[in-house]
């Protein structure tokens, strides 16, 4: 399998940070829902959301490194198969998931510097608090974030849906270019 994407295949660079990603939001979306119900005098209390700060500051050089690589290495063409219109909403659906994920971490950003003081990385570097002290700012990045959170795991249940339909009825190659199999495509139908 070669690193980079062809005009035909995502390479797997671009297929590892997909799957990466996907798993890791699908696990902050569960500890933030489970974290929230945490009561002060749990053992989870404090820890949980310092995991989920952490993961979120990785996620975020993650999803640079994404972006930054989609135009190192651009993705496959889309299929010929595919209408104008499912072109047009795979590549909305596409834009629309990469600005719900960058906005989500700005805002978790932002929830956690409310208070001026800078996101500890499991200790290992810290990123500091550029805007703080606004009036209510936790409170309304908490609940632009909680919106995103759920918006961006319903856009991405579609998304998984969509794959499954491409695969399952239409029966084209588009769920198979992403889980990394090398397909020959020979027929117009996967071109």
């Amino acid at each position: 399998m070669m690193w980079r994407n062809s005009t035909q295949h995502f390479g797997v660079v671009s297929i590892l940070l997909h799957w990466v990603m996907a798993l890791i939001i699908y696990g902050m979306f569960a500890l933030g829902l489970w974290m929230v119900g945490l009561g002060y005098y749990d053992g989870w209390y404090h820890d949980a959301p310092e995991i989920h700060k952490g993961v979120g500051i990785l996620l975020f050089a993650a999803l640079l490194l994404r972006l930054g690589w989609r135009v190192i290495s651009a993705p496959p063409k889309p299929l010929q198969s595919y209408s104008p219109s499912v072109r047009f909403a795979a590549s909305a659906a596409h834009g629309l998931l990469y600005a719900l994920l960058l906005v989500l971490l700005l805002s978790g950003y932002l929830i956690s510097t409310a208070d001026g003081k800078p996101i500890s990385v499991f200790g290992w570097f810290d990123v500091p608090a550029l805007f703080s002290g606004a009036a209510q700012q936790a409170d309304l990045a908490g609940d632009i974030h909680l919106w995103l959170a759920w918006s961006l795991v319903v856009l991405s249940a579609l998304h998984a849906l969509a794959a499954l339909k491409h695969h399952f009825i239409d029966r084209d190659v588009t769920l198979k270019r992403m889980l990394g199999y090398r397909i020959p495509l020979t027929s117009e139908k996967d071109k």
